[in-house]
């Protein structure tokens, strides 16, 4: 386990998704999923041999495509232009959500609107009336990959925490994230509810601590 580091400012997106492409162990089968996650894709090296797979059926996907080598048929389930590696396939939907359900990835990394600190994830409604419901393939990637990372900002735009012991939206999935990586803290999370701090980028630990306190959480070692 790395050791624990802080900066002065929050994190960039840009800063953020190069952090979790340096986390994602080489030779991986990877889901990005749609918003945020999918700029990591920007920052996996060649050398490192990982695999992108899109759930609408595309397996070896390279960063976003952009310029001339826009293809309006060659897109992510986030109907983001991409491009295409050498290797690369095609699937039909159908075999791409079995790769999913299958335990065939290794990781995905998934925006969330609340994570609880045992790991359950909403990502997918805020429970308001009216809401239309945007599960898509959120909630198969959850609970069929191996590692489950989310991406997202510490705090909405109203300064609540996304950080909570329960979700109080509708759940995706029941103890499946095993890290957040944010703008403002990398965390750990495992069954017993402790929270991992590995990183903190213009925030203190009393401060994080004060705004979760019903969370518990420790520093790594």
């Amino acid at each position: 386990m790395s050791e624990f580091r802080s900066t002065d400012a929050p994190l960039t997106q840009d800063e953020l998704a190069q952090v979790i492409a340096e986390d994602i162990q080489p030779g991986s089968f990877v889901n990005l999923g749609i918003g945020q996650p999918t700029t990591v894709s920007n920052y996996l090296s060649p050398e490192k041999k990982v695999t992108l797979h899109t759930e609408n059926g595309m397996l070896g996907f390279g960063p976003q495509a952009t310029g001339d080598q826009i293809d309006p048929d060659l897109i992510n389930a986030g109907k983001i232009p991409v491009t295409e590696l050498p290797g690369a396939s095609y699937f039909h939907h159908a075999d791409s959500f079995a790769m999913m359900r299958g335990g065939h990835l290794d990781v995905c990394v998934l925006g969330a609107y609340q994570v609880s600190a045992r790991g359950d994830l909403a990502n997918w409604s805020t429970g308001k009336p009216g809401a239309i419901p945007a599960v898509g393939g959120a909630m198969d990637l959850a609970i069929g990959a191996k590692d489950t990372y989310v991406m997202m900002d510490l705090f909405t735009k109203k300064g609540d925490v996304k950080l909570l012991p329960e979700c109080t939206f509708p759940l995706t999935g029941v103890g499946c994230v095993s890290r957040i990586y944010s703008d403002q803290a990398v965390l750990l999370l495992d069954p017993s509810g402790v929270v991992t701090v590995r990183e903190l980028h213009g925030i203190t630990f009393e401060a994080l601590q004060e705004a979760h306190p019903e969370v518990t959480f420790e520093k790594v070692s």
